[in-house]
């Protein structure tokens, strides 16, 4: 069969393969779910779309997706985290791949919409595009779809805005809900990732910089443990009183934003929300502020905002914007508001994707097996997934606990002492 991919350059393949042999080599937990399904052949002459950051870690994802006999076709989340050598990879392994680092907005969207040509039986969705796009654009092409699972904060809020209309046409695994994501992946994977972006960006240090950390949801709690351990001084805006009171009590300085965007070195934000850094917040930075974006969409830090107090914009470093504004001072944007773990960096650690991607196709073979019996809904990763990647994890790791006695275990469903 013709493989329709459309990626920059095929002779780029070689570099992507070694990309992703060499995650695979620190994603244990993902090795054993791809052995187990090359055994049972779950997804067998099904065809499966996935729109995830296409980099070496989801290349092996949907390697892991292909090996249980699906028809796999993938396209990047992110018009700045595709990497040119594992799409390149991934085409000769057989996928069909639509995506190239940095395509225009028309090709983005192109990439979106061929690859839900495919009549996907299953999706997995990153954001919410290939949802929001076959319940808009293109319903025609989810007349296959049996359901999919969701990795990130801001998919979930969408799809769960759609289930909340009674537009919800099929079933969706909230993936970004479970344990094993939100307690790992979002704290210590957005922590350390983030951080990587800035650094490998900037060139710049980070101890004794203020950080304005904007959200302090999971993903904020890590990027703020992070900036802390590296000797930041920290501070956080939130909207929500029980998380402000958490980040005062966790030891940070909290402050609504106006007073915060008079103090921070390095902003960075990661709230799934729209505009929490505006023109206002802008018009008081310190000369020299660095904004930063860690949540999906590139619209956290108002881009607009910025040209509006902006009399001239340059490109100074890969990755980095200098916007001079009207009263002389130089705000800078680092890859150009969107994620910056991934559009300047390689994203979270492969041994934190680990568990992360095994859930995603574990929630998969979960939406596969019971999608007859569901109604359209947002769901929860099945407690027993998340135990299962969490004890394949500790395996990998040589690492024992404990287990309830038969007593223990009475006593604690029993009412009486």
């Amino acid at each position: 069969m013709e493989n329709k991919s459309i990626v920059k350059d095929l002779s780029l393949a070689p570099g992507g393969h070694l990309k992703i042999d060499w995650v695979k080599s620190h994603m244990p937990v993902l090795n054993s779910v791809e052995n187990t399904f090359k055994e049972k052949q779950p997804f067998k002459g099904l065809n499966v779309t996935i729109c995830l950051h296409l980099e070496a870690k989801t290349a092996y994802l949907a390697k892991v997706v292909q090996s249980g006999g699906a028809n796999v076709t993938i396209c990047g989340s992110n018009p700045l985290s595709t990497q040119d050598d594992v799409a390149a990879a991934l085409v000769e392994d057989g996928l069909t791949v639509y995506a190239k680092h940095n395509p225009s907005k028309e090709e983005y969207q192109d990439f979106l919409i061929k690859s839900v040509e495919s009549k996907p039986d299953l999706i997995i969705d990153d954001g919410g595009e290939l949802v929001t796009l076959l319940h808009s654009e293109r319903p025609d092409l989810r007349v296959n779809v049996r359901g999919g699972c969701e990795e990130t904060t801001t998919g979930v809020i969408r799809d769960r805005a759609l289930e909340n209309t009674g537009n919800l046409a099929f079933s969706m695994v909230a993936v970004n809900d479970a344990q094993c994501k939100y307690l790992f992946d979002n704290r210590y994977g957005t922590g350390q990732s983030v951080f990587d972006g800035i650094m490998r960006t900037t060139n710049l240090i980070i101890a004794g910089k203020t950080v304005v950390v904007v959200g302090y949801g999971w993903c904020g709690k890590g990027v703020a443990m992070r900036a802390k351990g590296l000797g930041a001084k920290v501070v956080v805006t939130e909207v929500d009183s029980i998380k402000a009171i958490e980040a005062h009590m966790d030891g940070f300085t909290v402050l609504p934003m106006m007073e915060a965007a008079k103090f921070g070195d390095f902003f960075i934000t990661v709230t799934s929300n729209y505009e929490v850094i505006r023109k206002e917040h802008m018009e008081v930075m310190k000369d020299g502020a660095i904004l930063s974006n860690a949540g999906h969409f590139d619209v956290e830090v108002s881009k607009p905002g910025l040209d509006a107090i902006s009399t001239s914009k340059r490109t100074v470093r890969a990755n980095i914007e200098e916007y001079t504004t009207t009263d002389g001072r130089k705000l800078y944007l680092l890859a150009e508001g969107r994620l910056v773990n991934l559009g300047a960096a390689d994203g979270h650690p492969a041994e934190i994707m680990d568990m992360t991607f095994a859930l995603q196709a574990l929630s998969l073979e979960y939406i596969n097996d019971h999608y007859q019996e569901l109604k359209p809904q947002i769901l929860n990763v099945p407690r027993s997934v998340d135990e299962k990647v969490a004890q394949i994890k500790l395996q990998s790791e040589e690492i024992v606990i404990d287990t309830l006695t038969e007593e223990q275990t009475k006593y604690l469903s029993s009412w009486e002492v």
